[in-house]
């Protein structure tokens, strides 16, 4: 059977067509790039298709303790990322902390997710930009106050893009097909079930 995410994959792909991007050179000149998402897809479709289960994967990371309790590393199998605690409950506030990890990713899918959509549909988009916030009492996950929960109690996405020859049927396709199929943005929308396994080593 197929997973929830697999299947997203699986539309997005079908969806995205061809795709002209637009980057920036070392001297600041823009050139235009031809990207033809069609075509890197196709293989990857016909396998799907040919056999559901390829298309099924496992994101994996780890945790590694470090010298302070209030720091660790992340493994994510291509990088390893330094964390901290937030410096409002009692970490140095140098490093990442483990809502500014949830955030990024949610900012990086929101943002290659409506990149690849406005490539696929042709949406003249010059810039585009997503930004995340979160809202969070620290309370809660310092034990202050049963009242309060642990965890974000708002997310809020700000997408920022300059189209001024799109139309706002363009705009609104673009804006429908992104929330549609940013997987984490789905995730968050839509929790899967989650398990813990605990190991004790004596």
């Amino acid at each position: 059977m197929r997973t929830h995410a697999s299947m997203q994959m699986e539309r997005l792909q079908d969806g995205l067509a061809e795709a002209a991007l637009v980057s920036e050179n070392s001297q600041g000149q823009k050139n235009e790039v031809a990207m033809d998402l069609r075509s890197l897809q196709k293989p990857l479709k016909e396998q799907y298709r040919s056999d559901p289960s390829a298309s099924q994967i496992t994101i994996r990371a780890k945790g590694g303790q470090a010298d302070a309790p209030v720091a660790c590393s992340v493994d994510i199998g291509r990088a390893v990322y330094h964390a901290e605690a937030h410096k409002g409950v009692g970490g140095a506030g140098a490093g990442a902390c483990s809502g500014d990890l949830l955030l990024g990713a949610l900012a990086a899918c929101a943002q290659i997710t409506c990149q690849m959509v406005a490539a696929a549909m042709g949406v003249p988009a010059e810039r585009i930009e997503v930004k995340v916030e979160g809202d969070l009492d620290l309370r809660g996950t310092l034990g202050i106050s049963k009242d309060v929960p642990v965890g974000f109690e708002g997310i809020r996405l700000h997408f920022d893009v300059a189209a001024p020859k799109a139309t706002p049927e363009q705009m609104s396709a673009l804006r429908e097909k992104t929330e549609q199929y940013c997987v984490v943005m789905q995730t968050l929308m839509r929790p899967p079930k989650l398990q813990t396994e605990w190991v004790r080593h004596n």
